[in-house]
């Protein structure tokens, strides 16, 4: 049996591929430094949901219009690199993973400064 389940392994490669695509083919100027996260496919493979981190907090939604107006085009070149019976359908989305890490860690050190100043 395999360690993880198929939609696990179709999001993980779906990933690299969307990042080569998005990096090296996608030519839109609204597009700055983005990092693709994730991407969680549905069980029956239909949807694909790419989760972005974009460097610059003020260009995130510009950056997810152009990704979703890029859809299409990003879906045609995945049709071209990866061999599936259907290919799922490109939805994109803010991963907000980060900024929840750093605010968990923020609130960590605070906790630890407090008790510092305590003892």
């Amino acid at each position: 049996m395999l360690p993880y389940k198929r939609s696990e392994r179709v999001g993980d490669l779906l990933r690299e591929e969307i990042a080569d695509i998005i990096m090296r083919r996608v030519k839109d100027p609204r597009i700055g430094f983005v990092t693709v996260t994730s991407v969680r496919v549905t069980d029956d493979l239909r949807i694909a949901r790419v989760y972005i981190s974009v460097l610059k907090k003020e260009e995130r939604q510009q950056t997810l219009a152009a990704l979703t107006s890029a859809r299409g085009f990003i879906r045609s070149e995945l049709g071209k690199r990866v061999r599936m019976k259907i290919l799922p359908r490109l939805e994109f989305f803010e991963d907000e993973s980060i900024e929840y890490g750093a605010r968990i860690d923020a609130l960590l050190k605070r906790i630890k400064d407090e008790e510092d100043e305590d003892s």
